[in-house]
């Protein structure tokens, strides 16, 4: 006697015999079961969230952005006369800057942070006074001034000294 198949399938299917009788008795029941089953996702958000996730993964499954709570910048004190600009608008250009800024004090550099493989503005800039005098005034007038569409945030710089303790 062998053990393995001839090659020929048998005709009775091997998930086992069809029910018989009234098919809707069985739906029914198919139906309640469904809808208490979760998803591997959701048991995983409920795990770490108490089923508060559920709702946000599929938000953000459809390519939308989460929302995250909106946080304000850190105000840096005018201690050069290097300030950061933020909240630029992605139009903005290095001249525009110069000129907003011109109206101020004397402005030795404006400089806009942009990517290096697309050369899209990241958003925000830094401008160079000539006086710690005049980046303080600049603050005071600029800062949360609409420019292009956008309130601008304009703060001191934060220096090299200050990015290595952090």
């Amino acid at each position: 006697m062998n053990s393995y198949s001839s090659g020929r399938r048998s005709r009775r299917p091997r998930g086992g015999a069809r029910r018989k009788g009234n098919p809707e008795r069985f739906r029914g029941q198919q139906g309640e079961a469904k809808t208490q089953k979760k998803t591997f996702w959701q048991r995983v958000a409920e795990f770490f969230g108490n089923g508060k996730g559920a709702k946000q993964t599929a938000s953000a499954r459809n390519g939308a952005q989460p929302s995250r709570p909106a946080r304000k910048p850190e105000r840096v004190e005018v201690t050069s006369p290097r300030l950061y600009v933020g909240n630029l608008s992605f139009d903005a250009t290095e001249s525009d800057l110069f000129e907003l800024f011109n109206g101020v004090g004397h402005v030795q550099n404006a400089e806009v942070v942009s990517y290096r493989h697309n050369q899209r503005s990241k958003g925000f800039a830094f401008v160079q006074m000539q006086t710690i005098e005049e980046a303080k005034r600049a603050v005071q007038e600029l800062h949360d001034k609409e420019f292009l569409g956008r309130r601008l945030v304009v703060s001191g710089a934060k220096s090299s000294e200050h990015q290595m303790r952090s």
